[in-house]
């Protein structure tokens, strides 16, 4: 139990600096991208040991599509060899894999992968392992009003129903709770456009280690840091 009576219970992490850090040492950056695979086995598989209910990953951006065109497909390819060959250690891990993100946008063959291991773990009673894919916090909240507008339109929700209760009802992230900390590596200041709508009072914590060289000691220095903070969602304290 921490100091402020709480553990993490949901972590959120943007995966940054894979670019600076495979450039730094002089290669291509599709190498550091390869690199913090490693590092989302090594951070899932702890969260899961240390007993968190939920890991969301910034895995991939709707900014990113406007990357080269070479590094969007090595991404994809990167992807879906990941959904695959993370399987096993998914379902030894007991979790349960999900993804939030206009899904219909990537390619055919990882949408497949990927529902694929979202319906071979849909029993599994472990952690949640939520992967962002083609996200965007604003592209969200725009969708979740389209949504609104469409329920109104047929006649299933008054105007005078909608809440913020309400409303998070048609967020990607409807079932989930929001985050208690997020995590940003690379050093950089912003949240880039990640769960606008979910982190109003979380805790963040940024790290200028790059994400191919985070591992369970950075991970457990931002829970440390976490414990030591006081919690108030606008509130005094007592």
């Amino acid at each position: 139990m921490s100091e402020n009576g709480q553990t993490p219970s949901h972590i959120a992490i943007i995966m940054d600096g894979n670019g600076r850090w495979a450039r730094k040492r002089g290669w291509a950056r599709i190498r550091g991208h390869k690199e913090g695979v490693e590092s989302v086995r090594e951070i899932t598989r702890e969260c899961a040991k240390r007993h968190v209910k939920q890991l969301t990953l910034y895995a991939f951006s709707q900014e990113n599509w406007k990357r080269p065109q070479r590094e969007v497909n090595l991404l994809m390819k990167l992807l879906k060899d990941f959904l695959i060959k993370e399987r096993d250690e998914i379902e030894e891990n007991n979790i349960r894999l999900t993804a939030i993100g206009r899904i219909s946008g990537l390619p055919e063959d990882v949408q497949r992968e990927l529902a694929i291991g979202i319906e071979e773990s849909k029993n599994n009673t472990g952690m949640i392992l939520c992967l962002a894919l083609n996200y965007g916090g604003r592209s969200e909240i725009v969708d979740a009003a389209k949504n609104i507008a469409r329920t109104i339109k047929a006649g299933e929700m008054d105007l005078n129903e909608i809440s913020e209760e309400t409303f998070k009802k048609f967020l990607y992230t409807s079932e989930m709770t929001d985050p208690d900390l997020l995590i940003r590596t690379g050093g950089e200041m912003r949240v880039s456009n990640f769960l606008l709508w979910e982190i109003s009072y979380t805790e963040l914590w940024v790290t200028p280690i790059c994400w191919p060289d985070f591992r369970k000691r950075h991970l457990e220095e931002a829970i440390k840091e976490y414990a030591r903070r006081e919690r108030r969602f606008g509130g005094l304290r007592e």
